[in-house]
Order: C-alpha cells, then sequence, then structure tokens
C-alpha cells in the first residue's frame, strides 16, 4: 500500500507552487482532484515569455483528475459539496477573502466535515498588512533580504534561474505541513486549518547569512573559478581535509593555503585552474574528496521527479 492511500485532496490551486504540493501528495498515493476555473489553469496556456509552460502544466498534474467549474455559478459550487463532505484535504491558493466569499472557506467547510484538513498557500498569509499583496518568486526574495545575498562581480542582485521562494518556501512547507495534519488527525481525529505563506517560510535561507561572505563568494574555499575552456569549477572545500586536498591537487604552493589574503589566494587558484580544461579537471579530481564539481548544464528535457523517497510513491509498498 502506498504511503497516502484512500487520503482524497481537492486542489483549488494554479501555476506552480501549490500544484507541485498537490503532485507530491499525488505520487505518494493520494486521490487528487484539481478544480479549474472554465479557462482551465493559466499554466496550461501557452506564454510567450514561457514556451514550455503546457509541458510543466502536464508535470505538475499528472495522476490527478481535473475538474473545470465556475465557482462563482452556484449550480458548478454544488458539484463540489459531496467531494468536499467525503475529502480529506482541501488545498487553495486565492488571495486572503477569496474562498469566504465563495462559501468555501474552512469554517463553513469543517461544520459539516470536522476531520477536514484545509491548506491555504499564500504569498503573506492570511492576515496582516501585506495579505492581500501581489507577489513572485523575485519579489518574495527581495522583500525578505534573500535577493541581496545573490550578486554579481559588480554588486548588483542577480535574478536565481531557479524558482527558490516558490517550491522551497510554498510548496515543501505545504506539503509537508498537510502529512504533519494528517499524522497528528490519527491521533486527535479533528482536522485543522494551514495557513501557509511563502514570504514568512523563506526565514531558514537566511542561515547562510550568519557566515558573512562564506556563502557568498567572499572565501576562496567557496567560490567558482574559470576553466581553460571556458567553463567553471564550483569549489566548496570548507574543512580543512577537503581543502588540503583541493590545494594538493591544483599545486597551490603550501604558503598560500593559510595565506589571510583572501584575495590573493583567490587570485592564485583563478591562475592554477585557467591553465585546464573543464574536462581535465573532473578527471583530476575526481578520485579525492574536495568538494568540487563541474558546474553543469541543466538538461531542460529531463522529467521532473517528485522528492519522495522510492518506498513511498504510489507505485511502491510501505
Amino acid at each position: 500500500m502506498s504511503a497516502l492511500a484512500g487520503i482524497r485532496v481537492l486542489d483549488f490551486t494554479s501555476r506552480l507552487p501549490g500544484p507541485l504540493a498537490g503532485l507530491m501528495l499525488a505520487e505518494a498515493g493520494a486521490e487528487v482532484t484539481k478544480i479549474e476555473g472554465p479557462q482551465g489553469d493559466p499554466l496550461a496556456s501557452a506564454m510567450p515569455n514561457w514556451p514550455d509552460a503546457q509541458r510543466t502544466y502536464a508535470e505538475l498534474n499528472r495522476g490527478k483528475r481535473i475538474l473545470r467549474l465556475d465557482l462563482k455559478d452556484p449550480h458548478d459550487r454544488a458539484q463540489l459539496v459531496p467531494l468536499l463532505n467525503d475529502c480529506d484535504v482541501v488545498l487553495e491558493g486565492f488571495r486572503p477573502g477569496v474562498m469566504a466569499r465563495l462559501g468555501l472557506d474552512y469554517p463553513t467547510l469543517a461544520a459539516q466535515n470536522p476531520r477536514l484538513i484545509y491548506c491555504s498557500l499564500s504569498g503573506y498569509g492570511q492576515s496582516g498588512p501585506d495579505a492581500q499583496r501581489a507577489g513572485h518568486d523575485l519579489s518574495y526574495l527581495a522583500g525578505h533580504g534573500l535577493l541581496s545575498l545573490l550578486k554579481s562581480s559588480a554588486g548588483d542582485p542577480v535574478v536565481p534561474g531557479v524558482l527558490l521562494a516558490d517550491i522551497a518556501a510554498g510548496s515543501y512547507p505545504a506539503f509537508m505541513n498537510v502529512v504533519l495534519a494528517l499524522f497528528a488527525r490519527e491521533r486527535s481525529g479533528r482536522g485543522t486549518y494551514l495557513d501557509v505563506a511563502i514570504a514568512a517560510n523563506l526565514s531558514p535561507f537566511a542561515l547562510g547569512a550568519r557566515a558573512g561572505s562564506l556563502f557568498s563568494g567572499g572565501s576562496p574555499r567557496y567560490r567558482t573559478y574559470k576553466t581553460r575552456d571556458g567553463r567553471y569549477l564550483a569549489v566548496a572545500a570548507l574543512e580543512a581535509g577537503f581543502w588540503n586536498e583541493f590545494c594538493a591537487r591544483i599545486e597551490l604552493g603550501d604558503e598560500l593555503r593559510d595565506e589571510p589574503d583572501r584575495a590573493k589566494v583567490a587570485a592564485a587558484i583563478e591562475r592554477c585552474i585557467a591553465q585546464k580544461d573543464a574536462a581535465e579537471w573532473a578527471t583530476l579530481l575526481e578520485p579525492f574528496d574536495t568538494c568540487c564539481a563541474i558546474v553543469a548544464e541543466l538538461d531542460p528535457n529531463a522529467a521532473l521527479e517528485v522528492p519522495l523517497a522510492r518506498q513511498l510513491l504510489a507505485s511502491g509498498a510501505v
């Protein structure tokens, strides 16, 4: 039996953070019904600035039942009644207040289904001065201060090429809290309401900032270096053992290993790494523990895999 077999989920979310959380629930065995508007999820439409959006939609919503309803239409909304009374989890991603206006808020639904677990996923939470603010991944990172840690060599903020906030502070916390609530319900017999705010969930990422410039390129032990063929070697040799091994393999002089002038050490390493192509460095360093890796190109055709242990997937057994 898969981990969440028998759990029924109604997913009212769209685009990316909520659907990814719903996908993880589905892949763990839950029966997920995704409720979309009459026009469908916006991500299912071709976007000029995201030509692969339709494929992404298909990946995020595989294994789900798709039901298109106009939630403002009483007749369509009535079709939800039997589903709501029989479901375990509601996942929604509207702005605060929308579900209440539709009569689909937690107090209303929990009155009929006390075991319901209801998760609201939003940018800034259900209350407070920012609750109604619009947001996207980049604005969450900027407002929290994390974007200030991602800088170019000129000191300008760099737009990350990955959706850090949406996925790591949205999808993962939503999935995690729903699963925890299901576990708690086994003990109490009662459901609960979950307010998951993407901006608030970025706090753990600030842990790296406590190390000063260590994790932002300020240390020669933790940064990237350009190879002879224009690629890059990522060095994360923080501990003494890794650092000493790395220095030995690139033939950095012993006098520079403990040199307090970081810029001087970095410049010396740059000269060393620039003497060989990326493939040569990969071959030379691979047999040794140096915490180094050649910066690889992301495969755009790689399939989306959910971060669940194989034993918990719907196709596995626990």
